[in-house]
């Protein structure tokens, strides 16, 4: 147990030191189920000095997710409702002949990052909301873990 603990503070502290970072958040899925109308939702502040931006999603599935890829519709707005970005988006989880998990992972969980958007430039300063959605067939998708967004300086700045 105390191993444990002292992994999680090495966690931590390793990303306590990410510079890049402008704002991270997970949201932890009960039971290991995202229904399609549940919309997940990520709100986050824009400074003033912000040049560029690259935005992501993280997805943490586990090995028994039934498919190998996950479609998701994320929605970029700001609190007025004008949306600056929307789109439907096709990631794969496993590889498509082996079946092998991609990611990093531990025993039977894997750690996805995807790219939503490289070098985008927020026109002015304030309060922004990512919305995902997952778009496949199933109303129920099983064994998706966590999911959130990752918003982070661009190398152009």
């Amino acid at each position: 147990m105390r191993a444990f603990f002292f992994l999680i503070l090495i966690m931590l502290a390793l990303q306590a030191c990410d510079e890049s970072r402008i704002y991270e958040r997970n949201i932890d899925l009960p039971d290991k189920i995202w229904l399609s109308d549940s919309t997940l939702n990520f709100k986050f502040e824009v400074d003033s000095n912000v040049q560029a931006v690259n935005l992501y999603y993280n997805v943490r599935n586990s090995l028994s997710y039934p498919f190998q890829n996950l479609y998701i519709k994320y929605t970029l707005q700001d609190t007025l409702g004008t949306i600056f970005n929307q789109e439907l988006v096709n990631q794969n989880l496993f590889d498509i002949k082996t079946g092998k998990p991609f990611g990093s992972g531990i025993g039977d969980v894997f750690d996805h990052q995807f790219e939503l958007l490289r070098d985008f430039k927020f026109e002015k300063h304030g309060k922004y909301q990512v919305s995902i959605q997952h778009y496949m067939r199933p109303d129920t998708l099983r064994e998706i873990i966590s999911v959130g967004i990752r918003l982070e300086h661009s190398t152009l700045e």
